[in-house]
């Protein structure tokens, strides 16, 4: 009669990552990075548009101020102050671009054509980018 030695179940104790969930983790981690970039260019884009809307609001408020008033206000702060018992045309945050910065605005530079005072943003990176303006 033979006598069997009783064997024990060992478990088998990971020590590091298969392959296959390397390869997975990095393919992950790469598809999140391609989304990032698309979605920063989008985000950039947005800011560019969102400072074209900007300028032609201002644009509007100072030919509306030029209307009420006969002459184009001296700086774009006034547009933003209550003037003879009237609301503001603007508000203080419409004076700022989306990159915090506050609109450029020349009442003594007119367009040859319109006449109207230049507006205009730095961009992104103002000296280094192309500036945004109400005059093409």
């Amino acid at each position: 009669m033979t006598l069997h030695p009783r064997t024990r179940l060992i478990r088998n104790s990971r020590a590091a990552f298969t392959l296959m969930e390397v390869l997975v983790v990095v393919a992950i981690l790469v598809v999140l990075a391609g989304i990032g970039v698309v979605v920063f260019r989008y985000l950039e884009d947005s800011k560019e548009n969102v400072a074209k809307v900007g300028i032609t609001n201002i644009e509007k408020a100072v030919e509306a101020y030029k209307l009420a008033y006969g002459n184009y206000p001296e700086s774009l702060q006034i547009l933003t102050e209550p003037l003879d018992g009237k609301p503001a045309y603007l508000d203080e945050k419409s004076i700022y671009d989306p990159w915090n910065r506050p609109y450029e605005y020349h009442p003594e530079q007119h367009h040859p054509k319109t006449g109207r005072p230049l507006i205009m943003s730095g961009g992104v990176t103002p000296g280094q980018t192309k500036p945004i303006r109400n005059w093409n």
